[in-house]
């Protein structure tokens, strides 16, 4: 791949990762409660599932999760008190017989609960969900450091077939300043007991731009990573926000790679991981050849959201638990993020709605855009005009001027296509952007969101 890593430090600036569009800068409390049950109440699409379990015993500095830390018991037993009362709620206004054919475990770190609880969870969701289609993706994020045979034999005996551990560095000095010690032997036992446990597709999660990287240092992550042979890599661009996440301050910023490092880093994940059978997926997954993703890349139904890229696209994402975020055809609602309000609003038999937005016919075609940008590259633009019944070139004319003027050498324009090269790939975030209409609104704001590079 001959890319001229160099001149890419310029695009470095503030931009959306599009877990979403709108973006939830634009999430509002006036988001109609009734509005949204009777979204929930008369959909018929099949249902994609997260539950957040926001546990975690201490903070990692890196992370830009909403988490909970805690060492009492009782804290995370009632949380699961809320949750099935949570579940009951969504049984009286949600048909539960619709089919499920993904359901996702997220945090905090699941697996802080103990295979006791967790056989609860299972149960919780399978009394009230009864529908599960034979090929669900059911997966789970897993915290190396908290995770025993116990846990995976529940994981087993409930259908989980799909694990992502977090990893983000082997390097000790970077273990030690992002305050998440995690010797290769703790991550190569949880592994083990994964793949004993019969699983067949395990991701690993790495960071990159984190303090006292350097690319020396990070190809050895990678080569100790690879020696794990997962299923899948996903390797992230850290997110230094530290006016959203406190813990992130702890940081001396002179420590962190600066953006011709991370270049350099990336070049070499570029290169690494296709030499050792790995093929690249959206702006930050890699798989083998014969991972499902492809399948859907090649044929366009790679599919974005909030838990990374899958093949089921389609689905109405419902959102469980403290702070997530469902997701269906004309709107996204995001949970309270505090236990307090999470709590109230159960007790007081609504769900623990906060806010939400949504979408106008606008949004939906700037979303499907956006979208098939970010997921697949490329954009079949017949398909958005025979779904959304639009003139493509005239409603984008100036979008796309922006679009040829910034990163021409990046995309190529057809009549029928926008496609977006190799070396675009890396841009593919600030490409995106040029057909985001909220932009402006944000774009004097340096604090709004992550660098895209």
């Amino acid at each position: 791949m001959m890319i001229d890593f160099n001149k890419f430090v310029k695009f470095s600036k503030p931009g959306p990762r599009y877990t979403s569009y709108p973006t939830a800068l634009e999430f509002s409390d006036t988001f109609s409660y009734d509005e949204y049950t009777s979204r929930l109440k008369n959909g018929t699409k099949p249902l994609s599932l997260y539950f957040h379990l926001p546990f975690c015993r201490s903070a990692c500095y890196f992370c830009g999760c909403n988490v909970t830390y805690t060492t009492n018991e009782q804290k995370m037993a009632r949380y699961l008190d809320y949750l099935e009362r949570e579940l009951d709620l969504l049984s009286q206004i949600l048909n539960t017989k619709r089919e499920v054919v993904q359901m996702h475990f997220g945090g905090g770190t699941p697996t802080y609960y103990n295979a006791k609880s967790l056989e609860r969870v299972f149960k919780a969701i399978r009394a009230r969900f009864s529908n599960f289609a034979k090929d669900a993706e059911i997966s789970c994020e897993i915290d190396p450091r908290f995770f025993n045979k116990e846990q995976m034999s529940v994981f087993r005996a409930n259908g989980l077939n799909r694990i992502s551990f977090g990893v983000q560095d082997f390097d000790e000095k970077v273990q030690r300043e992002i305050h998440r010690i995690q010797p290769f032997e703790i991550t190569q036992n949880a592994v083990q007991i994964a793949r004993d446990g019969g699983i067949k597709s395990i991701n690993t999660d790495l960071i990159y731009g984190l303090p006292y990287q350097s690319p020396k240092s990070f190809a050895n992550t990678l080569k100790t990573a690879l020696s794990l042979s997962p299923d899948r890599f996903a390797i992230f661009n850290y997110a230094h926000v530290p006016w959203l996440k406190k813990s992130m301050r702890k940081f001396d910023e002179s420590t962190l790679p600066n953006p011709a490092s991370k270049l350099e880093i990336l070049k070499y994940t570029m290169e690494f991981l296709p030499n050792n059978g790995y093929k690249m997926i959206g702006m930050d997954h890699y798989a083998r050849p014969d991972d499902e993703l492809f399948g859907a890349l090649k044929n366009g139904t790679l599919h974005r959201n909030f838990q990374g890229y899958t093949t089921k696209g389609g689905a109405d994402l419902i959102g469980i638990g403290l702070t997530s975020i469902g997701e269906g055809d004309d709107y996204y609602a995001q949970n309270f993020k505090d236990l307090p309000s999470y709590e109230n609003a159960i007790d007081s038999g609504r769900l623990p709605n906060a806010k939400g937005v949504f979408l106008s016919a606008e949004d939906r075609l700037r979303k499907a855009v956006i979208m098939s940008l970010m997921a697949n590259f490329n954009l079949d633009i017949n398909a958005i005009e025979n779904a959304f019944n639009v003139d493509f070139f005239k409603h984008f004319s100036a979008e796309l001027e922006l679009l040829k003027i910034n990163f021409g050498e990046f995309v190529e324009l057809s009549g029928d296509k926008i496609s977006v090269n190799e070396t675009g790939i890396l841009l593919i975030r600030n490409i995106a952007m040029c057909f985001d209409e909220y932009m402006v609104r944000h774009s004097n704001n340096a604090q709004s969101f992550s660098k895209t590079l």
